[in-house]
């Protein structure tokens, strides 16, 4: 197993990766010094593979658990989702010091950390991500949420977990579209923070796909290690934080005007990924070398890197830029990158050039 800190004074917590996990997770919450009386949140997909070995491993170790199963999907991160988890807590009588428990993918943890932090105005909340996207990205971190209609995310709270336990025995069941799609959040850390990392990912991208346990051991380390110092430097996202968002600002779009669900949040960010490093070339000088090996380890991840959008799609595009929460006084900014490894935040592009390269 692999440890790795997230260090933010008194919210400091763990994130602990390897395989056979799920086992000692009970101890572990247990150890947090939380109420008996828990909560586990999942979908029901997740819950058919690992509901039953999270509720044994947390009933051995003395706790209550009593389980919340949720539609699969993006469709479960809405109001209506949250009121039912609500009043599940209520009814199980769930305390301050209760414990919620959120295993599943990306889905399930903005959507159970996000009601551990309106529960009783905050309850402690443990991640177990089961999904590569999960693991290498939004357990970590504490952003937590909800979309509208209007886009994804925006509404939210920064509050983290006491512990992540990123149990890698779970990829196994992960479709093969859903565990590519993670690849995607994989690649983006090399992009923006570690070129030698990205190096190292070209390397090792046929051990990924084949789901080699060693070489996902250290590649989730390592994202999770580079994720873990940037909050740690910036818990908020005032400033440096903003790296990661890298493809989003183009890929949280698209999900939002092709309808969400259409595209996994992997794939829309891939073709982020490669229209804003065109971005970059043409704004603050990135090799196009650069660019075309991005595009490259994307495409050999299995992942889509271009789209073909009417005239008319690509002004839908922008109006949903225009509410990404990077916005200031109406202009869209982007994360550009000047080299590998070499991330820039809070760029404004102008609209123009911003059509021009959608419509490319």
């Amino acid at each position: 197993m692999r440890t790795v800190c997230v260090s933010l004074g008194e919210r400091s917590y763990e994130i602990r990766v390897g395989s056979g996990l799920l086992a000692r997770l009970g101890e572990w919450c247990r150890d947090l010094g939380v109420s008996r009386r828990c909560a586990v949140i999942t979908d029901e997909r997740v819950a058919g593979h690992y509901l039953g070995r999270v509720m044994g491993s947390l009933e051995g170790a003395g706790l209550e658990p009593v389980a919340v199963t949720v539609p699969a999907g993006e469709g479960s991160k809405r109001w209506q989702v949250v009121h039912r988890c609500h009043d599940a807590l209520a009814a199980a009588r769930l305390e301050r010091r209760s414990l919620v428990v959120a295993l599943g993918g990306g889905v399930v943890g903005d959507l159970a950390g996000f009601v551990a932090a309106t529960y009783l105005r905050g309850v402690p909340f443990v991640q177990v991500p089961t999904t590569l996207l999960a693991q290498v990205d939004s357990s970590v971190g504490g952003k937590v949420g909800i979309n509208l209609g209007a886009g994804k995310n925006l509404v939210g709270a920064f509050y983290q977990p006491r512990l992540v336990v990123a149990d890698l025995d779970t990829l196994g069941t992960l479709p093969e579209r859903e565990y590519r799609a993670g690849l995607a959040e994989v690649i983006k850390y090399g992009a923006i923070a570690d070129g030698s990392f990205f190096g190292r990912l070209e390397g090792v991208m046929g051990g990924l796909l084949s789901r080699d346990a060693g070489v996902l051991e250290e590649v989730v380390a390592r994202c999770c290690e580079i994720k873990a110092q940037v909050v740690s430097e910036d818990e908020v996202e005032g400033g440096r934080r903003e790296i990661l968002n890298f493809g989003h600002t183009i890929g949280h779009a698209w999900e939002a005007v092709a309808g969400y669900g259409r595209w996994l949040h992997g794939e829309a960010i891939a073709v982020g990924q490669v229209l804003e490093a065109e971005l970059s070339c043409r704004v603050v000088g990135l090799a196009r070398e650069v660019r075309d090996r991005l595009e490259g380890l994307l495409e050999r991840a299995g992942l889509p890197t271009r789209v073909r959008w009417t005239g008319r799609r690509v002004e839908r595009l922008l109006g949903a830029m225009r509410l990404d929460k990077k916005v200031r006084d109406g202009r869209i900014r982007f994360v550009l990158l000047r080299g590998l490894g070499c991330a820039e935040w809070g760029h404004v592009v102008e609209e123009g050039l911003v059509r021009e390269v959608l419509g490319s």
